[in-house]
């Protein structure tokens, strides 16, 4: 009856703690569970402060770098601004078609002598008072005369040298051929070579002309127009007369001074006016040769 008292209280006391223990274990448990936890936050927590002072101080570098290079940043954006903005004026600007600035072209027109071309002098009338070397022989009293000609426009620069824009610099070379409308007897008339005895070989008929050779500056306007104005500040030209003067001088220098303008009329064929006056100083020998040229030009661009 004891023993089986002393295992009742055995069995009961085992129970007790059995239930004791499934009571304590899961609170132990829970407790270390909730320990565990609390640690791995933390060490979260730990590791996230690290890595905010870590941007921090990478915030703090480039705040720094930014300040530094500042200017150089303003610098290089005006510079794209800059270039943003020539984009922008050269993409507006109209297209231009691409002209000939070289030009061959081919002259004509009227011409007006200041003064009269005088004929070839009588050797057989020599010692007069009024003329010790002779008389006139058919004095040329016309002033009129018509001329053509030829030259070349060679294109040197654009806005003359920076100081215009659209104002373009050429070199004219050109050749010109004047005659004057009357022709009159070059030397003795037949009568007056057989009242002398020689033979009436000069009484032939001379045409009174002049060739000129010339090289000018040509100030052009309006480059990339259609209608294009110029003018000739001064040039130089070297005249040959016919016949010759009484010394038998054939050559004489002299300038030239032109206006004039032109205009495209289809691709690079052009029709042109010009007015230009020649001027010799003094004489040759007697003759003076300066003269007023007014006319047109058809001008072939290259």
């Amino acid at each position: 009856m004891t023993f089986k008292k002393t295992n009742i209280s055995l069995g009961v006391a085992l129970a007790t703690l059995t239930m004791a223990g499934a009571l304590v274990s899961p609170q132990a448990l829970a407790a270390n569970s909730a320990e565990r936890t609390a640690q791995a936050a933390n060490r979260k927590a730990e590791m996230l402060e690290a890595q905010l002072q870590a941007m921090q101080g990478e915030i703090a570098a480039l705040r720094a770098q930014v300040n530094s290079t500042a200017p150089t940043t303003a610098v290089d954006s005006q510079k794209v601004q800059e270039l943003d903005q020539w984009m922008t004026s050269v993409k507006s600007e109209p297209v231009k078609a691409k002209t000939k600035d070289n030009m061959v072209f081919f002259r004509g027109g009227y011409a007006h002598f200041n003064n009269v071309r005088g004929g070839t002098l009588d050797p057989t009338n020599l010692g007069a008072a009024s003329n010790p070397n002779g008389l006139i022989v058919g004095p040329i009293t016309d002033k009129d005369a018509w001329y053509f000609g030829a030259g070349f426009d060679f294109s040197l620069d654009d806005n003359l040298w920076g100081l215009m824009d659209g104002t373009e610099v050429l070199a004219e070379l050109g050749v010109n051929y004047t005659q004057l409308a009357t022709n009159k007897p070059n030397g003795l008339s037949p009568q007056e070579a057989g009242a002398v005895g020689l033979p009436p070989a000069n009484s032939q008929t001379a045409t009174v002309n002049m060739a000129t050779v010339s090289a000018a500056p040509k100030v052009k306007f309006l480059k990339g127009s259609a209608f294009r104005p110029w003018l000739i500040p001064v040039g130089f030209e070297l005249n040959v007369i016919s016949p010759p003067s009484n010394a038998i001088t054939v050559l004489t220098p002299g300038m030239v001074f032109g206006v004039g303008a032109d205009y495209k009329i289809w691709k690079n064929l052009y029709v042109g006016a010009d007015v230009r006056y020649h001027y010799a100083p003094g004489d040759v020998d007697g003759v003076r040769i300066n003269a007023l040229n007014a006319g047109g030009y058809l001008g072939i661009g290259f």
